[in-house]
């Protein structure tokens, strides 16, 4: 009966399509039965749509089209013979032991004749597994590319170590090499051109034309501002090293931040004091954010435009922090006893949380040492430099420092 009235619902279907009269008017007990039969077919159209619209399993396969397939045994068994951990392969990117065809012993190989010995390839190739996906020749292209760039092989197994992901990105060649090329006629060196490629491969993967504008506007900036001409390969590898991702950003954020600054009274010179030291991430900052962070710097230290520009100077950071991290900071040191006037002289304080700073007032107070009726320099700084200055404070506490006058006490005989 279930087969007839399945049957007949087609045929009532068909008939419907071709302009025919209903089956089920003659048969109204198999009403229901196609009316299932219509929803059924509708919800197998629907996903047959959406499988329609997956990406292809070479791409970005999904976990449940992964685990209908076979592993590449040939991989995993010559994965495994390199000592390296399958398990963490299979964790974190399981998809590439299903591709085909891979190129572990030809990598492995490659590695081996950089210098790398088996330790540092099993760590490659866990990290990077993708890897073995690149054919010989592009990696052996790579190596030469990057061999321009790199004072010996040595260096170059460290940063394929550090940065694989780096390293193994052969879809852009052409454009590494003009980028590599544009970099070598600025007369940059080939150290900062390898951190430049190693931490940030995006900004070599691109055309090389709009890396050219972001130097350009480097440039005019630094010049405009009052910089010389031969200090300026030196500056921008200063900026380049300590923010490799620069080049990533839109040339007009430098102007944008830039024009707010030199609204806000400072000076030229001040400008490229700040633009110096505050590692590139002025093109990072929001003139909005720079705004509502001085005017409530100023309210809270009760200070003038000039003072202002003053701590602002001697903190750069304050420009990027948040009106909700300020206040949390500054509430913390008011808590601990300190004064807005202590503030005013050490503003770095500002740059340490709460926890650091209590942590460090507590630790000198353990040696009679009261930051609240003293300068807040001692506290200041990094992790290094407090520990410095607080092992030069226990030295003297533990050993006085000798007076050459004093006169000497024998015992008498």
């Amino acid at each position: 009966m279930i087969r007839l009235a399945v049957v007949r619902c087609m045929l009532n279907l068909s008939a419907r399509s071709l302009g025919g009269k209903p089956t089920d008017r003659l048969c109204p007990e198999f009403a229901t039965s196609a009316i299932m039969f219509r929803a059924t077919t509708a919800s197998l159209c629907a996903y047959c749509h959406r499988l329609r619209l997956l990406p292809s399993t070479g791409a970005y396969p999904s976990s449940t089209l992964v685990s209908s397939l076979a592993e590449n045994q040939h991989t995993v068994s010559t994965l495994y013979d390199l000592s390296v951990d399958i398990r963490k392969v299979r964790k974190f990117k399981s998809w590439v032991l299903f591709e085909s065809p891979t190129y572990v012993r030809e990598t492995a190989s490659l590695l081996h004749d950089m210098g790398a010995d088996t330790a540092c390839v099993a760590r490659v190739l866990e990290t990077h597994p993708e890897a073995i996906l690149c054919r010989p020749e592009d990696v052996a292209a790579q190596r030469d590319l990057w061999a321009s760039v790199c004072p010996n092989q040595r260096e170059l197994v460290g940063i394929i170590e550090k940065f694989p992901a780096s390293f193994f990105a052969v879809t852009h060649h052409a454009n590494q090499r003009a980028n590599i090329r544009y970099l070598q006629s600025m007369r940059l060196s080939k150290r900062i051109i390898g951190k430049l490629m190693a931490s940030a491969p995006q900004s070599f993967s691109r055309p090389v034309e709009r890396n050219q504008e972001v130097i350009h506007t480097l440039r005019e900036t630094y010049l405009d501002l009052g910089g010389d001409e031969g200090n300026l390969r030196v500056w921008l590898q200063k900026l380049l090293s300590q923010n490799p991702f620069i080049m990533l950003r839109p040339a007009e954020a430098w102007r944008d931040s830039l024009g707010f600054l030199h609204d806000r009274g400072f000076t030229t010179e001040q400008l490229l004091q700040l633009v110096s030291s505050l590692r590139a991430c002025i093109s990072e900052m929001d003139p909005t954010t720079m705004r509502q962070a001085m005017d409530y710097t100023q309210a809270a230290l009760d200070c003038s435009d000039g003072e202002l520009h003053d701590i602002v100077l001697r903190c750069p950071a304050l420009l990027y922090y948040s009106v909700p991290v300020l206040a949390g900071r500054f509430s913390g040191l008011m808590d601990a006893g300190l004064t807005a006037e202590q503030v005013r002289e050490t503003p770095n304080v500002l740059e340490l949380t709460t926890q650091i700073v209590t942590y460090r007032i507590s630790k000198l107070g353990s040696y009679g040492y009261d930051v609240r009726s003293g300068s807040l320099d001692v506290i200041v700084g990094t992790k290094k430099d407090f520990e410095a200055s607080y092992g030069r404070l226990k030295l003297r506490t533990e050993r006085p420092l000798f007076n050459p006058v004093a006169p000497l006490r024998c015992s008498e005989e």
